[in-house]
């Protein structure tokens, strides 16, 4: 009798030793994006980058979600969706509540990239960004609550990649529209822009379709800087 329970014991753990010894099985892999993929995304991209009217952006943030699904492991659609939301928000006319709407998908887009591990930099700048957003909608009753998010999510921005500018330029953006009382205003926020003005230009992006807005908004703030002193 103690003889078989003691071959029976023997029995079970080579069989526990052979369960953890096998290796497990690997996972699947993410299914390739279809031919053509990039260069439609590519244009995709370009045409939210070229655009400032409100409907053709949110038509082009419908038109990003579906790519999402076509290649659901890319993080740049939902980053882009996220971007396009975002700047429908600063062209459009409709109502506040219609706004913060535009800027929940935007955030539920970031989410989807965020999950999917996208540039940490880039989507923390892209967060940042939506703050402002949202608190350009109703600046006395938001300023104490989002000028906040903002300052520290640039920060956390710089600190995943310092030589990323779009942090910086939206850290600018963040001073020049701060009152002069609490040490924002124009002049405060020149040298940041000038600051970002260098980063831009030491900056080269990881792809063709990685993130790389930003110098074009900045060097039309700069020139309004030149405007102003060459009329004083």
């Amino acid at each position: 009798m103690k003889k078989s329970f003691f071959t029976l014991a023997l029995a079970a753990l080579s069989l526990a030793a052979a369960a953890q010894t096998t290796p497990a099985a690997p996972a699947p892999a993410a299914a390739a994006a279809p031919t053509g993929y990039a260069d439609l995304l590519g244009a995709t991209i370009k045409e939210v980058m070229s655009t400032g009217d409100a409907a053709t952006l949110k038509a082009l943030a419908a038109k990003l979600e579906r790519a999402a699904t076509v290649a659901p492991a890319d993080w740049l659609p939902r980053y882009y969706q996220g971007y396009a939301l975002l700047i429908h928000v600063f062209q459009s006319k409709e109502s506040d509540d219609q706004k913060d709407a535009a800027l929940d998908q935007a955030e539920a887009a970031l989410a989807k990239a965020r999950q999917l591990h996208g540039d940490e930099s880039e989507l923390l700048t892209l967060q940042a960004y939506i703050y402002q957003a949202r608190l350009g909608i109703s600046p006395m009753m938001r300023s104490m609550k989002y000028s906040r998010l903002v300052t520290e999510t640039i920060a956390q921005a710089k600190k995943a990649n310092p030589a990323n500018p779009r942090p910086y330029l939206v850290g600018a953006n963040n001073v020049y529209y701060t009152p002069s009382m609490f040490g924002g205003g124009a002049e405060a926020a020149k040298p940041l822009y000038e600051e970002a003005k260098a980063k831009f230009a030491a900056f080269r992006p990881a792809s063709a379709l990685a993130p790389n807005w930003g110098e074009r908004q900045l060097l039309g703030r700069l020139k309004q800087y030149d405007v102003a002193a060459a009329t004083k």
